[in-house]
């Protein structure tokens, strides 16, 4: 099992998606504002939560806090999927960063305060040995 997990994670690709990102919400049983294009949805009992670029959100007037660096994990298929971003919330952790982890059906996407995500990518990058892509 450890020889996978070593596999997955030297097989790791680590994307920084360009811009900023923001966490905001809309009403439950609101439709989306026009031209917000949500990156994360996620229907809670409150709202809706969807995480969409901050231009996005800035022009449809929704609220947010803070914006956000998204990276994008993209590992070879493998069934320690979950070790995986077990790993990169470990790393990111110890390097004193804040983060949410996302999974999607395809690849695993991690968001860190936008200022850090040069920062978190060079963690990322020293725990997955991924060259510079």
């Amino acid at each position: 099992m450890a020889g996978d997990l070593e596999r997955l994670l030297a097989g790791t690709r680590i994307l920084l998606r360009p811009g900023g990102y923001v966490f905001t919400t809309v009403s439950d049983g609101a439709s989306l504002p026009e031209g917000v294009r949500p990156v994360v949805t996620v229907a809670e009992d409150e709202a809706l939560t969807v995480v969409c670029p901050r231009e996005e959100a800035d022009a449809a007037g929704l609220p947010y806090e803070n914006a956000a660096a998204w990276i994008t994990l993209e590992a070879p298929a493998g069934a320690e999927a979950a070790a995986l971003v077990a790993a990169a919330a470990a790393a990111l952790t110890g390097a004193g960063l804040p983060h949410d982890v996302v999974s999607g059906f395809h690849h695993d996407h991690v968001f860190v305060p936008e200022e850090a995500g040069e920062r978190a990518v060079a963690v990322l990058r020293a725990l997955f040995r991924s060259p510079r892509d």
